[in-house]
């Protein structure tokens, strides 16, 4: 990266602007610029440099002054929601949103945790790397069921780009054939311990309709040449990768679609940018380009393009919507379905069970393995005796209890690390990962009187999982529990929990695509019923959540519709 990439004021006219440098953002800008578009990338945060801003990389428990635990007063002040993420710790503290400056509030009766990570790179650098394809079954169930609209597009038209997406970024996983998991161009699996080895084969006996596989991940197995060109290198295992990863084996901007646009000189950043709002002109009915504030000084600057794509994260997207209103578009730009910031969703990680395995314990394993094994949804065809609609993954693993428990207690000297070393006993568990259903009342909206230190107005969060979701985990945990059981697992436990939405980092919904205006955002390829140059490429777009984790298709989603996007500026239609 040079100096030159990084801009505060300018009077050019690009050919696109992008909003957000996360997942999505990085890239929508990659493929603009790759095609020989000038691009802006507005990014609200500050810049995070590759390797050189990884201040936690490589930092052991005992380097740190808690053992990587935060828990101080200051924290409490600073980072009172953020802190429940499962990758916040003293490592990765500095990746994530300061809750003071960020407040936002919920309806009365109801939570939502909503995790910020604003700076260059955004979430890519603290996500979980989960990567996988949606199927038939997941852009049909809408329509199928009835509940939610429907998708206006289906699988065989996002298929291609798919394999672009994991062609560049790099995805470690097996080839299983199953219909309701599409396989994709992936890496060399990570390997399963004999615990699982062995769990994998009682469960492909007992239940034929319910494999267990290994977790398809962005992270580089075996790199190709294209990866070792982008300056990338094999994942040496260390599972430390929310502190940031200087070999760049796992996929995030920084490592991989950010270097890629820079090298054509089509990219300028403008970072610590906040977007207020989006300028549009009602006139010829474009968006001529975007306001921002200072995020340090408050001062206000324009920037100017012929298209937009808004790529600031499900709720940062939605926000800056419909904080852009004007005469034709009172409750905000492109709304006039009334829909915005409506359906809200999130995953429901609210069940599990645990148990105990006995006959491994010669058996010991090396390195940190930074994925464990998913059990796709076997609930994906409809059933009206289930109870309820759609489904759930099971992710699952096999570990031994030991050092992880320990690291946090007292102790001194040969008998504490001893006791550090000393393998426990082996166990397994199997976790939910549920489907939340599009639901009208599920909402975000601005608060009437309350704003934020940009003097915008705060987000409220109306959102709640309904009867669906807690009826799916209780049978998420019946299933997990009667699995475990039937396998051999010992001392098997379940719960089923009732937390809130919004701690998957899954938000999704906002400003979805679908066929009638009247009752969406988007058309099929991510572009505004009603203003023909604006874009929302993130999980906004989403109809529905499905059971997988969305971030592969917020990739292929994106470069789609620039793909899109860009025959339609040849063609003079935008």
């Amino acid at each position: 990266m040079t100096e030159e990439l990084y801009i505060n004021k300018s009077t050019e006219i690009y050919d696109a602007i992008v909003i957000g440098s996360g997942i999505s953002g990085g890239w929508a800008a990659k493929e603009f610029c790759q095609r020989g578009y000038k691009t802006l990338m507005i990014e609200r945060g500050r810049v995070v440099e590759h390797g050189k801003d990884y201040i936690g990389e490589n930092k052991a428990p005992w380097q740190l002054a808690h053992r990587s635990r935060v828990k101080n007063l200051l924290i409490e002040q600073q980072y009172k929601i953020q802190k429940q993420c499962y990758a916040f710790t003293d490592n990765t503290k500095h990746f994530f949103g300061n809750d003071r400056d960020l407040p936002y509030t919920t309806k009365k009766g109801t939570n939502f945790t909503w995790i910020r990570a604003n700076q260059l790179g955004g979430k890519s650098l603290l996500w979980h790397r989960q990567s996988y394809r949606w199927g038939e079954y997941d852009f049909k169930a809408n329509k199928t069921d009835g509940y939610g609209n429907d998708w206006p597009i289906r699988y065989k038209d996002i298929e291609k780009w798919y394999s672009h997406v994991e062609k560049h970024a790099g995805i470690s996983g097996t080839l299983d054939n199953l219909p309701n998991l599409p396989d994709g161009e992936f890496l060399p699996p990570f390997e399963m311990t004999l615990p699982e080895k062995v769990i994998k084969e009682k469960l492909a006996e007992l239940y034929p309709d319910r494999p267990l596989i290994m977790g398809r991940t962005a992270h580089l197995t075996k790199p190709s040449q294209l990866h070792i060109s982008q300056g990338r290198v094999q994942c040496q295992a260390r599972d430390e990768c929310q502190a940031g990863c200087s070999f760049g084996a796992y996929f995030s901007t920084q490592s991989s679609t950010l270097p890629a646009a820079a090298k054509t000189n089509n990219l300028h950043i403008a970072p610590n940018s906040v977007v207020h709002s989006l300028i549009y002109d009602e006139v010829s009915n474009r968006i001529k380009g975007v306001r921002v504030i200072d995020n340090d000084d408050l001062s206000e600057r324009e920037y100017f393009a012929k298209v937009v794509f808004v790529c600031a994260s499900t709720i940062g997207s939605t926000q800056i919507l419909m904080n852009t209103k004007s005469k034709k578009f009172p409750n905000g730009i492109a709304n006039s379905s009334g829909v915005l910031g409506h359906y809200l969703m999130d995953h429901n990680y609210n069940a599990g069970a645990t148990g105990d395995i006995s006959g491994f314990e010669d058996e010991y394993y090396s390195g940190r393995r930074p994925t464990g094994l998913i059990m796709p949804n076997f609930y994906y065809k409809p059933d009206a005796k289930r109870g309820f609609l759609r489904g759930y993954a099971l992710a699952g693993n096999a570990y031994r209890e030991g050092w992880q428990s320990l690291q946090h207690q007292d102790g001194l000297g040969v008998e504490y690390k001893n006791k550090l070393k000393r393998a426990g006993k082996w166990k397994f568990g199997l976790w939910a990962q549920g489907e939340m259903l599009p639901r009208y009342e599920n909402q975000m909206y601005l608060h009437p009187t309350l704003k934020d230190k940009w003097g915008m107005p705060q987000i409220e969060f109306d959102c709640r999982f309904s009867d669906n979701e807690t009826n799916m985990m209780i049978d998420a945990a019946e299933q997990a529990e009667k699995m475990l059981k039937a396998v051999g697992i010992t001392n098997v436990s379940s719960a089923v929990s009732h937390g809130a939405p919004g701690l998957a980092i899954h938000e999704l919904g906002t400003a979805r695509m679908g066929r009638d205006p009247k009752n969406s955002i988007l058309n099929g390829y991510n572009q505004s019923h009603d203003i023909p140059n604006l874009f929302v490429t993130d999980g906004a777009s989403f109809c529905s959540s499905a059971v997988q984790n969305p971030s592969l298709t917020f990739m292929a989603l994106t470069v789609r519709a620039v793909d899109y996007c860009v025959k339609e500026m040849k063609a003079q239609r935008i």
